[in-house]
Protein backbone atom coordinates (compact mmCIF):
# COMPACT_ATOMS: atom_id res chain seq x y z
CA UNK A 1 0.00 0.00 0.00
CA UNK A 2 2.22 2.79 -1.28
CA UNK A 3 0.86 6.78 -1.97
CA UNK A 4 1.02 10.09 -0.29
CA UNK A 5 2.32 9.16 2.97
CA UNK A 6 4.08 5.73 2.33
CA UNK A 7 5.85 4.68 5.57
CA UNK A 8 4.37 7.94 8.08
CA UNK A 9 2.54 6.91 10.77
CA UNK A 10 -0.39 8.07 12.26
CA UNK A 11 -2.94 7.77 15.14
CA UNK A 12 -6.05 8.09 14.22
CA UNK A 13 -8.99 9.09 17.13
CA UNK A 14 -12.51 7.65 16.93
CA UNK A 15 -11.48 5.29 14.15
CA UNK A 16 -13.61 2.24 14.80
CA UNK A 17 -17.03 4.09 13.17
CA UNK A 18 -17.83 7.09 11.07
CA UNK A 19 -15.44 9.46 9.66
CA UNK A 20 -12.42 8.08 12.03
CA UNK A 21 -12.91 4.59 10.60
CA UNK A 22 -12.50 6.38 6.59
CA UNK A 23 -9.66 8.26 7.80
CA UNK A 24 -7.99 5.29 8.95
CA UNK A 25 -8.72 3.21 6.01
CA UNK A 26 -7.15 6.09 3.74
CA UNK A 27 -4.19 6.74 5.47
CA UNK A 28 -3.52 3.72 4.83
CA UNK A 29 -4.56 3.22 1.72
CA UNK A 30 -2.10 5.84 0.87
CA UNK A 31 0.67 3.85 2.78
CA UNK A 32 0.34 4.96 6.66
CA UNK A 33 0.88 2.53 9.05
CA UNK A 34 -1.83 3.16 11.66
CA UNK A 35 -2.82 3.10 15.18
CA UNK A 36 -6.44 2.51 15.34
CA UNK A 37 -8.13 4.39 18.45
CA UNK A 38 -11.29 4.01 19.43
CA UNK A 39 -12.93 3.37 22.85
CA UNK A 40 -15.78 1.88 21.63
CA UNK A 41 -18.48 3.76 23.36
CA UNK A 42 -22.15 4.18 22.21
CA UNK A 43 -23.28 7.49 20.77
CA UNK A 44 -23.71 9.05 24.31
CA UNK A 45 -20.35 7.91 25.26
CA UNK A 46 -21.48 4.42 26.94
CA UNK A 47 -19.76 1.38 27.33
CA UNK A 48 -16.60 0.15 25.86
CA UNK A 49 -15.37 -2.16 23.66
CA UNK A 50 -12.16 -2.79 21.41
CA UNK A 51 -14.15 -4.18 18.52
CA UNK A 52 -14.32 -1.62 16.54
CA UNK A 53 -10.69 -0.56 16.49
CA UNK A 54 -10.07 -3.95 15.87
CA UNK A 55 -12.47 -4.91 13.00
CA UNK A 56 -10.96 -1.46 11.27
CA UNK A 57 -6.98 -3.00 11.88
CA UNK A 58 -8.14 -6.06 10.62
CA UNK A 59 -9.46 -4.58 7.16
CA UNK A 60 -6.31 -2.39 6.58
CA UNK A 61 -4.14 -5.81 7.25
CA UNK A 62 -5.98 -7.62 5.44
CA UNK A 63 -5.28 -4.94 2.29
CA UNK A 64 -1.32 -5.41 3.34
CA UNK A 65 -1.20 -2.51 5.59
CA UNK A 66 -0.09 -2.24 8.90
CA UNK A 67 -2.34 -1.39 11.99
CA UNK A 68 -2.95 -1.51 15.44
CA UNK A 69 -5.65 -0.99 17.99
CA UNK A 70 -5.72 0.98 20.62
CA UNK A 71 -8.72 1.09 23.17
CA UNK A 72 -7.71 4.43 25.12
CA UNK A 73 -9.77 6.82 26.41
CA UNK A 74 -8.32 9.62 24.59
CA UNK A 75 -9.49 12.39 27.04
CA UNK A 76 -7.72 10.58 29.92
CA UNK A 77 -4.10 12.28 30.40
CA UNK A 78 -2.37 9.52 30.95
CA UNK A 79 -4.37 7.09 28.69
CA UNK A 80 -3.51 9.86 26.08
CA UNK A 81 0.19 9.54 26.83
CA UNK A 82 -0.21 5.58 26.17
CA UNK A 83 -1.55 6.09 22.89
CA UNK A 84 1.12 8.04 21.77
CA UNK A 85 3.48 6.06 23.41
CA UNK A 86 1.79 2.66 21.63
CA UNK A 87 2.44 4.33 18.34
CA UNK A 88 6.56 4.66 18.97
CA UNK A 89 6.60 1.33 20.46
CA UNK A 90 5.27 -0.14 17.43
CA UNK A 91 6.66 1.45 14.62
CA UNK A 92 9.04 4.01 15.69
CA UNK A 93 7.50 6.97 15.51
CA UNK A 94 5.01 9.26 14.97
CA UNK A 95 3.87 11.88 11.93
CA UNK A 96 0.38 12.25 12.43
CA UNK A 97 -2.04 12.68 14.43
CA UNK A 98 -5.76 12.97 13.55
CA UNK A 99 -7.98 13.78 16.12
CA UNK A 100 -11.71 12.80 15.59
CA UNK A 101 -13.26 11.20 18.80
CA UNK A 102 -16.62 12.62 20.02
CA UNK A 103 -19.79 11.94 21.16
CA UNK A 104 -22.72 14.28 21.33
CA UNK A 105 -25.76 14.66 23.77
CA UNK A 106 -28.76 17.15 21.97
CA UNK A 107 -30.09 19.19 24.45
CA UNK A 108 -31.64 22.72 24.57
CA UNK A 109 -28.87 24.93 26.61
CA UNK A 110 -32.16 25.46 29.48
CA UNK A 111 -31.82 21.59 29.83
CA UNK A 112 -28.54 20.54 29.66
CA UNK A 113 -26.96 19.07 32.78
CA UNK A 114 -24.28 19.85 34.21
CA UNK A 115 -22.56 16.43 33.56
CA UNK A 116 -24.35 16.24 29.63
CA UNK A 117 -21.85 19.14 29.46
CA UNK A 118 -18.74 18.28 31.14
CA UNK A 119 -18.72 14.66 29.43
CA UNK A 120 -19.23 16.59 25.54
CA UNK A 121 -16.55 19.19 26.40
CA UNK A 122 -14.41 16.75 27.99
CA UNK A 123 -14.01 13.86 24.81
CA UNK A 124 -14.03 16.81 22.06
CA UNK A 125 -12.23 19.48 23.69
CA UNK A 126 -9.86 17.83 26.55
CA UNK A 127 -9.26 15.06 23.99
CA UNK A 128 -7.82 17.10 21.33
CA UNK A 129 -5.58 19.04 24.11
CA UNK A 130 -4.31 15.47 25.59
CA UNK A 131 -3.51 13.80 22.49
CA UNK A 132 -1.62 17.21 20.45
CA UNK A 133 -0.04 17.64 24.52
CA UNK A 134 1.79 14.35 24.41
CA UNK A 135 2.59 14.21 20.75
CA UNK A 136 3.63 17.56 20.47
CA UNK A 137 5.78 16.85 23.50
CA UNK A 138 7.26 14.05 21.60
CA UNK A 139 7.80 16.11 18.50
CA UNK A 140 9.89 19.31 20.35
CA UNK A 141 12.01 16.44 21.76
CA UNK A 142 12.94 15.43 18.41
CA UNK A 143 13.24 18.39 17.29
CA UNK A 144 15.61 19.41 20.04
CA UNK A 145 17.73 16.43 19.22
CA UNK A 146 18.04 17.30 15.83
CA UNK A 147 15.39 15.14 14.07
CA UNK A 148 13.49 17.64 12.77
CA UNK A 149 9.83 16.49 12.73
CA UNK A 150 7.71 16.48 9.41
CA UNK A 151 4.75 16.53 11.45
CA UNK A 152 0.72 17.15 11.38
CA UNK A 153 -2.60 17.70 13.14
CA UNK A 154 -5.27 17.22 12.00
CA UNK A 155 -8.02 17.85 14.51
CA UNK A 156 -11.65 17.69 13.99
CA UNK A 157 -14.31 20.73 14.10
CA UNK A 158 -17.64 21.34 13.18
CA UNK A 159 -19.97 24.11 11.45
CA UNK A 160 -21.70 23.69 14.82
CA UNK A 161 -18.88 24.68 16.18
CA UNK A 162 -18.20 27.77 13.70
CA UNK A 163 -22.00 29.41 12.81
CA UNK A 164 -23.55 27.27 15.69
CA UNK A 165 -25.99 24.71 15.83
CA UNK A 166 -30.08 25.03 18.04
CA UNK A 167 -30.24 22.16 20.43
CA UNK A 168 -26.10 21.67 20.45
CA UNK A 169 -24.86 24.41 22.46
CA UNK A 170 -22.38 21.84 24.21
CA UNK A 171 -21.52 20.84 21.05
CA UNK A 172 -20.72 24.27 19.62
CA UNK A 173 -18.97 25.02 22.13
CA UNK A 174 -16.71 22.27 21.93
CA UNK A 175 -16.13 22.57 18.86
CA UNK A 176 -15.72 26.58 18.59
CA UNK A 177 -13.11 25.61 21.10
CA UNK A 178 -10.95 23.14 18.86
CA UNK A 179 -11.40 25.71 15.82
CA UNK A 180 -9.41 27.95 18.28
CA UNK A 181 -7.26 25.57 19.97
CA UNK A 182 -6.10 24.28 16.50
CA UNK A 183 -4.64 27.81 15.13
CA UNK A 184 -2.56 28.10 18.67
CA UNK A 185 -1.22 24.86 18.35
CA UNK A 186 -0.43 25.53 14.16
CA UNK A 187 1.34 28.94 15.96
CA UNK A 188 3.09 27.18 18.91
CA UNK A 189 4.37 24.08 17.21
CA UNK A 190 5.23 25.55 14.08
CA UNK A 191 9.07 25.62 15.29
CA UNK A 192 8.89 22.31 16.00
CA UNK A 193 8.20 21.26 12.19
CA UNK A 194 4.61 20.58 13.02
CA UNK A 195 0.85 22.11 11.31
CA UNK A 196 -1.91 22.03 13.09
CA UNK A 197 -5.18 22.35 10.80
CA UNK A 198 -9.07 21.46 11.41
CA UNK A 199 -11.57 20.42 9.21
CA UNK A 200 -15.08 20.98 9.63
CA UNK A 201 -17.15 17.75 7.77
CA UNK A 202 -20.36 17.37 6.52
CA UNK A 203 -21.33 14.01 6.53
CA UNK A 204 -23.37 10.86 7.22
CA UNK A 205 -22.53 9.56 10.44
CA UNK A 206 -24.01 8.29 14.15
CA UNK A 207 -23.99 12.05 15.25
CA UNK A 208 -26.15 13.28 12.23
CA UNK A 209 -28.55 10.34 12.20
CA UNK A 210 -30.51 12.00 14.49
CA UNK A 211 -31.04 15.66 14.10
CA UNK A 212 -30.03 16.19 10.51
CA UNK A 213 -31.36 12.69 8.80
CA UNK A 214 -33.21 13.92 6.04
CA UNK A 215 -30.30 16.05 5.13
CA UNK A 216 -28.40 13.46 5.21
CA UNK A 217 -30.14 10.23 3.62
CA UNK A 218 -28.43 9.04 0.84
CA UNK A 219 -29.18 9.92 -2.99
CA UNK A 220 -31.25 7.05 -4.64
CA UNK A 221 -28.91 7.82 -7.44
CA UNK A 222 -25.76 10.02 -7.95
CA UNK A 223 -23.07 11.50 -6.30
CA UNK A 224 -23.82 10.57 -2.29
CA UNK A 225 -22.25 13.86 -0.87
CA UNK A 226 -23.04 12.43 2.65
CA UNK A 227 -20.74 9.88 2.40
CA UNK A 228 -18.02 9.86 5.26
CA UNK A 229 -15.47 8.65 2.72
CA UNK A 230 -15.83 11.93 0.46
CA UNK A 231 -13.88 13.86 3.69
CA UNK A 232 -11.23 11.31 4.11
CA UNK A 233 -8.54 12.10 0.90
CA UNK A 234 -8.44 15.68 2.54
CA UNK A 235 -7.41 14.29 5.61
CA UNK A 236 -5.00 12.19 3.86
CA UNK A 237 -3.36 15.42 2.31
CA UNK A 238 -2.98 17.04 5.20
CA UNK A 239 -1.32 14.90 7.07
CA UNK A 240 1.40 14.36 3.67
CA UNK A 241 4.68 16.09 3.09
CA UNK A 242 3.14 18.20 0.85
CA UNK A 243 1.10 19.88 2.90
CA UNK A 244 3.97 21.68 4.40
CA UNK A 245 2.29 25.70 3.40
CA UNK A 246 -0.56 24.85 5.05
CA UNK A 247 -1.10 25.36 8.95
CA UNK A 248 -3.69 27.44 11.28
CA UNK A 249 -6.28 26.98 8.71
CA UNK A 250 -10.12 25.30 9.15
CA UNK A 251 -11.55 23.83 6.33
CA UNK A 252 -15.22 22.70 5.78
CA UNK A 253 -15.57 19.47 3.67
CA UNK A 254 -19.13 18.68 2.12
CA UNK A 255 -19.42 15.82 -0.43
CA UNK A 256 -16.90 17.40 -3.31
CA UNK A 257 -16.37 21.07 -1.92
CA UNK A 258 -13.78 22.26 0.10
CA UNK A 259 -14.62 25.86 1.74
CA UNK A 260 -11.87 27.40 3.60
CA UNK A 261 -13.30 28.79 6.69
CA UNK A 262 -12.57 32.92 7.42
CA UNK A 263 -13.14 32.39 11.35
CA UNK A 264 -13.27 35.38 13.28
CA UNK A 265 -11.54 38.81 11.78
CA UNK A 266 -11.47 42.52 12.63
CA UNK A 267 -14.55 44.36 11.27
CA UNK A 268 -15.96 47.97 11.25
CA UNK A 269 -14.30 50.07 14.01
CA UNK A 270 -15.12 53.44 15.69
CA UNK A 271 -12.52 55.41 18.25
CA UNK A 272 -13.95 58.41 19.48
CA UNK A 273 -11.15 58.85 21.55
CA UNK A 274 -11.81 58.42 24.77
CA UNK A 275 -14.18 56.78 27.12
CA UNK A 276 -17.95 56.20 25.39
CA UNK A 277 -20.69 57.64 27.31
CA UNK A 278 -23.36 54.71 28.65
CA UNK A 279 -26.11 56.61 26.16
CA UNK A 280 -23.62 56.93 22.91
CA UNK A 281 -23.05 53.20 22.46
CA UNK A 282 -26.10 52.03 21.13
CA UNK A 283 -25.89 54.18 18.17
CA UNK A 284 -22.76 53.31 17.26
CA UNK A 285 -23.21 49.78 17.93
CA UNK A 286 -25.79 50.06 14.97
CA UNK A 287 -24.15 51.85 12.83
CA UNK A 288 -20.78 49.16 12.85
CA UNK A 289 -23.91 46.18 12.43
CA UNK A 290 -25.26 48.41 9.54
CA UNK A 291 -21.36 48.36 8.08
CA UNK A 292 -20.72 44.83 8.80
CA UNK A 293 -21.75 41.67 6.61
CA UNK A 294 -24.72 39.98 8.27
CA UNK A 295 -23.15 37.10 10.42
CA UNK A 296 -24.21 33.75 9.01
CA UNK A 297 -27.62 32.34 10.90
CA UNK A 298 -26.99 29.26 13.51
CA UNK A 299 -28.05 25.70 12.26
CA UNK A 300 -31.54 25.21 13.29
CA UNK A 301 -32.75 28.81 13.36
Amino acid sequence: MAGILDGRVAIVTGAGRGLGREHALELARQGAKVVVNDLGTTLGGDGESVGPAQEVVDIIRAAGGEATANGSDIADFEQAGQLVQQAIDTFGRLDILVNNAGFVRDRMLVNTGEDEWDAVIRVHLKGHFATMRHAGAYWRTESKEGRQPVARVINTSSGAGLQGSIGQASYSAAKAGIAALSIVAAAEMGRYGVTVNAIAPSARTRMTEGPFAEAMAAPEDGFDKMNPANVSPVVAWLASVDSADVTGRVIEIEGGKICLENGWAHGPANDLGRRWEAAEVGAAVRDLIAAAPAPEPVYGS
